[in-house]
């Protein structure tokens, strides 16, 4: 018996971004011992962008494209695993998704659903490669040919740190198909990238004013396997300007730890932040050459500090929340392949549109229209099971997308001003929607 084919859209069946095939176009491309040229992304000034990389901008003079074999002597797609010194920040403000990637490195299982291990340069090379990516609700498998923007004969975009590594600059070209263009990256949150380099599902917290349990629940995020972005605050000095304690403004990093430590007969609570660029440290309390180490625990100093200018260090959790703007932590969904099945979420996807006069009505100031507004009823029927039996509980994260906002970014439109409001339906109440409700229409009721 043949086993079930998947679903269009899964992960073990993506669509075909563009109708592109990536096996096809290979096996056409090694048969005629030609190499593939993206007819969908040519390489050329409309994929490097519109404004500040457009055609006629000085940032686009002088640009080159070359496949990585007229980069590098002897270029490798991964080479030892996929790992954060391979995603080194170019010329593009696109730390947060680099942030996103580098993250990813960190859990080998969700960095293979996205890039495909076996790609070379030496098997079966025919100057394309493909990326799978989680795009509205659905995955997507993006090809590219492997041309890259070059100046100086030096990639302008990520690299690798030794440079003979191009799975992360392929990537990132991957990434910039799919949003119309490399200048379309430029700012951005680092949940954007996460969620849709694994599907998952994304909550924030302001530090400004963070909740008092911040600091356990980024540690029990962490033990599930979610993925924690963060970035830090606006600045006198302007966009990645440098501050004292060298943490760079308005940046977007990774989190990937936080732990408890006794020091001097307190405990200490610590955060672990990587730097996307991989260099540019923390350098006051608890940073890799900080006296305070000396006072630990050897065992614990042993295993928590490593002394490199690789981008990550420690800080307390007092100055992260002073310094840094916000936390954004990833949860994963059954779409990622992760050996914690605990951490994984039960999702719901629903598709839906403002639609003037009709649907669009306003936020609750409105009160003649906003009830026109789409409504989708959730019923939470089973408490979470680390819920206490005198107090169940069920927890529920609930998000809002915009859809292909970065590809009209160069038709002048960028991010809507858009929201959403949840309203607890009182129990005698939820009954009659259960009765009356239409089967086929979502159901939504929170006892």
């Amino acid at each position: 018996m043949m086993a079930p084919v998947a679903a269009v859209g899964t992960h073990d069946n993506p669509k075909k971004y563009q109708n592109q095939d990536f096996d096809e176009l290979r096996a056409k491309h090694l048969a005629s011992k030609t190499l593939f040229e993206d007819d969908q992304f040519p390489a050329g000034a409309a994929a490097l962008g519109y404004s500040s990389l457009g055609p006629n901008s000085k940032a686009a003079k002088g640009v080159e494209w070359k496949r990585p074999k007229e980069i590098h002597n002897d270029p490798h797609f991964i080479v030892g695993g996929a790992t954060r010194g391979d995603v080194a920040q170019g010329a593009l403000s696109d730390c947060w998704v680099l942030a996103g990637i580098s993250s990813l490195t960190l859990e080998k299982d969700l960095l293979a659903q996205v890039v495909p291990q076996d790609q070379s340069f030496k098997k079966d090379y025919a100057g394309i490669f493909h990326f799978r990516m989680w795009q509205y609700g659905e995955w997507v498998d993006v090809v590219v040919d492997d041309h890259l923007p070059t100046k100086n004969k030096r990639l302008m975009f990520v690299q690798s740190a030794d440079g003979s590594e191009f799975w992360s600059a392929l990537l990132e070209k991957a990434y910039a198909k799919l949003n119309g263009s490399y200048e379309a990256l430029n700012n951005g949150y680092p949940k954007e990238a996460l969620e849709d380099f694994t599907g998952g599902i994304s909550e924030s917290y302001m530090l400004d004013h963070p909740p008092a349990d911040l600091f356990q629940t980024i540690q029990n995020a962490l033990k599930e396997d979610s993925l924690i972005g963060c970035y830090t605050k606006a600045s006198p000095g302007g966009l990645e300007y440098i501050n004292a304690h060298k943490l760079v403004a308005l940046h977007a990093y990774s989190l990937t730890g936080a732990e408890e430590v006794d020091y001097k007969g307190k405990k200490v609570l610590l955060v672990r932040v990587m730097n996307p660029w991989g260099s540019t440290e923390w350098n006051a309390a608890w940073s890799d050459n900080a006296p305070e180490w000396n006072d630990v625990d050897p065992k614990v100093k042993e295993a928590l500090l490593i002394k490199k200018d690789d981008g990550e260090f420690w800080m307390p959790f007092s100055d992260f929340t002073r310094e840094f703007g916000g936390v954004e932590i990833c949860n994963l969904t059954p779409d990622a392949t992760t050996i914690n099945e605990k951490s994984k979420w039960c999702t719901a996807v629903f598709s839906g549109s403002w639609v003037g006069g009709s649907t669009a009505g306003g936020n609750k100031d409105y009160f003649e229209t906003f009830w026109t507004n789409p409504q989708y009823y959730v019923n939470l029927e089973k408490p979470d099971e680390d819920a206490p039996p005198d107090d169940p509980y069920c927890t529920i994260v609930v998000g809002l997308m915009q859809k292909n906002r970065r590809n009209k970014r160069k038709l002048g439109q960028y991010l809507l001003s858009i929201g959403f409001t949840l309203y607890k339906i009182p129990q005698e109440v939820c009954w009659i929607i259960l009765y009356a409700r239409d089967a086929a229409r979502p159901s939504v009721c929170v006892p």
